[in-house]
């Protein structure tokens, strides 16, 4: 998770940097990040039925890893639109499958009943690669070029890959990686259809709607707000509001898998949906730097319990069915939805009503998140797995 969270830091804002850097109009930038991203939703489930149906997820692992590389180098050597256009849908469609092989390879190794700490493991190291990369990349950048960001990304494929190729393939049972059991056929044993009407596993799904609908927005919305104050500062705070949640991530994840043992998986999502309207208010009512790099210690909190438990609930409501990796791919569909009409809804409530009540309606739809969290989803976790 450590190597794989370093390439993949190479993409997302530095792209926009590099691209301005080329003298690109803020019109091309924008059809690139949407088509990524448009790319990136579109591919969720079929990423994940892929990797449900793969037999070495170690294989398509590291294709998905070579294939995020290549995109590297064509941003790199080819700063043109056609290029940079194939560059991004490579990315994005390699990103979608990337995941779910880690998720499987997780879970195939270890099995239900340790994947939580796993799942806990894994958010730390992809937190403190992402941390260490972003700053890596950022000195590169600044000293060298934008263009060195994704030079180092793609050199980074080969430490993944050969982190990779350490895993013994016999260690990886694929039944039990997509979800089954050890005993059961190796077949599917549910239709795609029946994953479809899985009301648990839709009922998820609605909760994180509403859920990155509101969080999707918060920290874009407060740089908006902290420009207007202080250009000058604004980038380190906002550089610090993103590294402060990645150290609240690494130091607590392991604790969440842990945790989620005894006290369930529905109690640590309500703790960690219920911090999001808290953080929404406390970001329209406080003015001062040093609190709002504090306020942000509520988005690690989230943040840990959500990359965490998410899973590991898609895990336990898909158990013996063979489609855990296409159950990912559903709830990333519909988190994937929520967060990109987010930015949209809170900057024409700005625009209208100013950030203060932007920021507070973003508060209510996270409060409805909660309450939608206490309302459909049932405690996952299995008797005998406490």
């Amino acid at each position: 998770m450590f190597c794989v969270a370093d390439v993949q830091t190479g993409f997302g804002p530095f792209v926009a940097v590099y691209l301005a850097s080329q003298k690109w109009t803020q019109i091309d930038i924008g059809l690139i990040l949407t088509t990524g991203s448009l790319v990136g939703l579109l591919g969720q489930i079929p990423g994940g039925m892929l990797v449900d149906r793969a037999r070495s997820e170690r294989l398509v692992a590291g294709l998905a890893i070579l294939a995020i590389a290549t995109s590297a180098v064509i941003y790199a050597s080819f700063p043109f639109f056609a290029a940079i256009l194939l560059a991004a849908v490579v990315h994005a469609m390699a990103s979608c499958v990337l995941g779910p092989c880690i998720a499987a390879i997780s879970l195939g190794l270890v099995g239900h009943t340790t994947i939580a700490e796993r799942l806990g493991r894994n958010a730390r190291f992809a937190s403190i690669g992402n941390g260490l990369a972003a700053a890596t990349m950022g000195t590169v950048g600044y000293f060298f070029s934008p263009q060195a960001v994704f030079v180092v990304t793609a050199m980074l494929a080969a430490p993944t890959v050969l982190a990779l190729s350490q895993i013994s393939a016999a260690e990886i049972i694929p039944d039990r990686a997509h979800g089954g059991t050890t005993g059961t056929p190796q077949k599917q044993s549910i239709s795609f259809r029946q994953l479809l009407q899985h009301r648990s596993l839709l009922a998820l799904g609605f909760c994180l709607v509403l859920f990155h609908l509101a969080n999707a927005a918060l920290l874009p919305l407060m740089g908006t707000v902290v420009t207007t104050r202080s250009s000058q500062w604004a980038t380190v705070l906002i550089g610090a509001c993103i590294v402060v949640p990645q150290i609240i991530v690494a130091a607590i994840a392991p604790s969440v898998g842990a945790h989620s043992r005894t006290w369930g998986r529905r109690t640590l999502l309500l703790i960690g949906v219920g911090a999001l309207p808290i953080r929404a208010v406390l970001f329209a009512i406080v003015h001062d730097p040093y609190l709002i790099v504090a306020v942000q210690i509520l988005d690690g909190l989230t943040a840990a319990i959500i990359g965490v438990i998410v899973p590991l609930v898609v895990a336990d409501l898909t158990r013996g069915s063979g489609r855990f990796n296409t159950g990912l791919g559903m709830i990333g569909t519909m988190s994937g939805i929520g967060a990109s009409f987010s930015p949209t809804l809170a900057g024409l409530i700005a625009d209208h009503l100013g950030t203060t009540i932007a920021f507070l309606s973003l508060g209510m739809i996270g409060a409805m998140a909660l309450t939608a969290v206490w309302l459909l989803i049932p405690e996952t976790r299995s008797e005998n797995l406490k």
